[in-house]
């Protein structure tokens, strides 16, 4: 009959850097494109209402741009609100914007253009 007996610390040891050899390597795949570097979600209900005219506030500081509310899918269409954003210098705006595609219409997130 087999006894089990508790691993060696050297085991143990031995384990370990496996295991963060492992991860590591799997971390250096993301540099090669081959991880999803995010989800992407996709809504098939039908397109999205018409943007809701919005009014803006007062602007906080001369260097402020408005950045236009958009609607969410969040199991219905719900509208978030614009806000005042920072700019970047030398940079200009781009909105977000709902797409169409064959797979429904996917959400693309507004950018700073430099």
């Amino acid at each position: 009959m087999l006894q089990w007996t508790h691993p060696t610390k050297e085991v143990y040891v031995k384990r370990l850097f496996l295991a963060l050899a492992f991860i590591s390597g799997l971390s250096g795949l993301t540099g090669l494109g081959l991880a999803p570097a995010s989800a992407q979600i996709y809504v098939r209900v039908g397109p999205p209402p018409a943007p809701r005219r919005e009014y803006e506030p007062p602007r906080p500081h001369p260097g402020y741009v408005w950045i236009g509310g958009h609607w969410a899918w969040r199991g219905r269409w719900v509208w978030t609100g614009g806000y005042w954003s920072g700019r970047r210098r030398g940079c200009g705006w781009v909105p977000g914007h709902w797409v169409r595609t064959w797979r429904g219409y996917s959400w693309r997130d507004g950018f700073w253009r430099c």
